[in-house]
């Protein structure tokens, strides 16, 4: 059994196990296709809400929520190793619900929450030196629970709430000069909690929440021409329905991915998006704890998902998946 850090007392710990059975993959998941396969738990404290990006067969992790306190520590995942190992802490202060992104070698996390105020700062990462580097601050408003991306030599970010509103402007960072600058054009709602994953150079976004609403409309960001336009809805009548916040988004072998997150409860269910003909098929769901506020790492051939939380239990489990492989419960 997966290692649990936080202390619970029996009742508690009971409900958690039943939980955890109630959570798990169901009978119809054999009729779907995907296998998960567990992987190296993470050495940290479990933790949600965290922050991160790949940069080649590394994923790399930190910040986050342990229930108790707000975190800066940080963490890279060696994917052909299955191992942990803790780098240079994050040197911003501590907080929950920032966002992390890659620019060509380089990591960044910024925005977020440290339970009192919404945040502006940004910092990037080196690889080769394990140091951070404080860059421009956000011009606009500071927000938590936003969506990044980077592609093309550039940042983008936006979305997310600023403790009193719900946004959906999006603005782009240019490392080279270190500047920020507001893009128009995005025609979606306002949301938070949303996700985002990139297929060549198409980034896709969608699911979030406005108004205590779980939002349906998903759009599709050109990098090239950085224009915004209007796909499917993630409610597709009878078809399907993804709608969901504080989920997971990955691309694997060039299908898109959105996993776990919240609908009125945590969730396990895996959807796997085509671009050619923008449909959507239900793959088998995580097959650990449902949960919300999880990781996401890929590197394009090999994806994992972990952490997170599922009500008051924070998670520090992390599994690997294979979308095309049947579905085995003893791995």
């Amino acid at each position: 059994m997966k290692k649990i850090l936080k202390t619970l007392g029996l009742a508690s710990l009971y409900s958690v196990t039943l939980l955890s059975l109630y959570n798990c993959s169901s009978d119809d998941d054999d009729e779907n296709t995907g296998n998960w396969i567990d992987r190296s738990v993470f050495d940290g404290s479990p933790r949600s809400n965290v922050s991160g990006f790949t940069i080649g067969n590394i994923g790399y992790m930190g910040v986050g929520y342990d229930g108790d306190d707000y975190l800066n520590s940080f963490w890279a995942y060696d994917i052909d190793g299955d191992y942990w190992s803790q780098k240079a802490d994050f040197p911003g202060v501590a907080r929950n619900g920032a966002v992390g992104f890659e620019i060509d070698g380089n990591g960044y996390i910024g925005s977020g929450y440290d339970g009192i105020n919404e945040l502006a700062d940004f910092y990037t990462y080196n690889v080769a030196s394990n140091t951070w580097t404080e860059i421009a601050e956000f011009p606009s408003t500071p927000r938590r629970n936003a969506v990044a991306f980077g592609i093309n030599g550039k940042g983008y970010f936006g979305t997310g709430f600023d403790g009193d509103n719900d946004r959906k402007d999006f603005w782009k960072y240019d490392p080279t000069t270190d500047t920020w600058s507001e893009l128009v054009g995005f025609g979606g709602n306002k949301r938070r909690a949303a996700t985002t994953f990139t297929i060549g150079s198409n980034v896709y976004l969608g699911t979030g929440v406005s108004n205590g609403v779980y939002l349906e409309d998903f759009w599709v960001f050109d990098s090239n021409t950085e224009t915004w336009s209007k796909k499917l809805d993630l409610d597709e009548e009878d078809d399907y329905s993804i709608l969901r916040s504080n989920a997971v988004g990955f691309t694997l072998n060039g299908y898109g991915y959105i996993a776990t997150g919240d609908v009125n409860g945590s969730t396990g269910t895996v959807w796997e998006y085509d671009e050619s003909d923008d449909t959507w098929e239900v793959k088998t769901s995580f097959e650990g704890t449902t949960r919300l506020g999880a990781i996401a790492f890929s590197n394009n051939s090999r994806a994992y998902v972990g952490l997170g939380r599922s009500g008051t239990l924070y998670l520090d489990d992390l599994d690997e998946f294979f979308p095309f492989d049947e579905y085995e419960d003893e791995d």
